[in-house]
């Protein structure tokens, strides 16, 4: 009976004090480790099982292994997973996401939470039956900041990192089937679509100052995301062609956005400014890195615009809903947000104010020359 360490290059599981894997010599003491248990029936069958990163618990489970063998109570059928409390897989699961999750930021205060609920449960505990109740009773909840109740995004929101905490739950092999699988979501109503008028834009600008304007400035003649907008680089701007380059975008495709003659000189007087080693255009003077939120201050500018029921990513509608309703046709917005889908355009469809008419025209413009056509085939009658 023994601990195995599985070599995360060619997958060979090595006996616990090789430093080096046996297949492929790679140095296993750099190497994140994924602990097995190897360990040998009555029968002398040779069984494996795969614990994951925690050496104690491979311990536990050897141990426990040893004492089934013993008393003969080990049954030769398909292996449990092996039993993990929520908190403790949630720490990988947080790990994972900071590397691979765009929107780690949000998921993280999601995972908290999820963690303050169900932390002190093993995975195998949590049933689908929980996880309803757990729907219903938190959107009953109300916010202490607020004392409303929660809102149906949010707790979409939660569930759906729920959900996918468990899909990865079963891909690591800590369970056999997703309990969060059968839930299903609120109905969201997504056809809230607040934007700025004119006036309201001046006077967002006129109450804001040096780094926010610039930012709200960037937002609103590009329709740019906040995160696009906090990761953008001087090597991303190309001033002789007068191109903004986005690469890290949402849905991970590139796309470029013209620069107007306003942003041109905003971004021109910034990189006077900036240092030669500055690479981000955004940098947080207190922090020395691009900035991750503007919240307080967006918020500040707001009050004092008396502007109200308005978020940041609402600049991008403002951008978008002024394009439509100046007559840019939806395909040329879809390629400027970068979005994936026509469908997430169409929401703006309603703002132009010509599209239904032209449509209209061009149908009667149809039915008018093949009624002209028809009176002009028609045989003169006789008297």
């Amino acid at each position: 009976m023994a601990i195995l360490i599985e070599c995360p290059n060619c997958r060979y599981r090595n006996a616990e004090n090789k430093e080096k894997c046996v297949k492929c010599g790679l140095d296993l003491k750099k190497a994140k480790k994924i602990y097995w248990i190897e360990f040998y029936t009555k029968d002398r069958k040779r069984k494996r099982e795969r614990i994951g990163p925690w050496r104690k618990l491979a311990i536990e489970a050897l141990a426990k292994r040893k004492v089934e063998v013993a008393e003969n109570k080990f049954l030769d059928k398909k292996e449990e997973p092996p039993k993990i409390k929520f908190s403790e897989f949630a720490k990988e699961y947080d790990k994972w996401c900071q590397i691979n999750n765009k929107g780690y930021e949000k998921k993280k205060t999601y995972i908290k939470h999820l963690v303050n609920v169900f932390g002190d449960k093993y995975l195998n505990e949590i049933t689908t039956w929980l996880i309803e109740k757990y729907k219903i009773e938190r959107r009953k909840e109300n916010r202490k900041s607020t004392n409303r109740s929660i809102k149906v995004g949010t707790v979409n929101r939660e569930l759906a990192t729920l959900k996918h905490m468990f899909n990865k739950a079963v891909e690591w092999q800590f369970l056999k089937d997703n309990p969060a699988k059968p839930v299903k979501l609120f109905k969201e109503n997504n056809r809230r679509l607040r934007f700025l008028n004119e006036g309201e834009v001046n006077s967002l600008l006129s109450n804001c100052n040096g780094y926010l304007k610039d930012i709200i400035l960037l937002a609103l003649n590009t329709g740019m995301r906040k995160g696009e907008i906090f990761h953008l680089k001087w090597q991303d701007i190309n001033f002789e062609l007068r191109l903004i380059h986005v690469s890290d975008s949402k849905n991970n495709e590139a796309r470029d956005i013209p620069m107007n003659e306003v942003l041109y000189e905003t971004l021109k007087a910034l990189k006077e400014k900036a240092e030669e080693c500055q690479d981000y255009i955004f940098i947080n003077p207190k922090t020395n890195k691009p900035y991750d939120n503007v919240k307080k201050s967006f918020k500040t500018a707001l009050k004092k615009a008396d502007i109200e029921n308005f978020t940041f990513h609402d600049l991008r509608h403002t951008f978008a809903s002024h394009l439509v309703m100046s007559g840019v046709d939806l395909m040329t917005v879809k390629e400027l947000l970068g979005h994936k889908d026509i469908k997430m355009t169409m929401r703006y469809s309603h703002l132009s104010p010509d599209h239904k008419r032209m449509a209209v025209k061009r149908i009667e413009t149809v039915f008018n020359a093949n009624k002209e056509k028809r009176i002009i085939e028609l045989p003169i009658r006789q008297n």
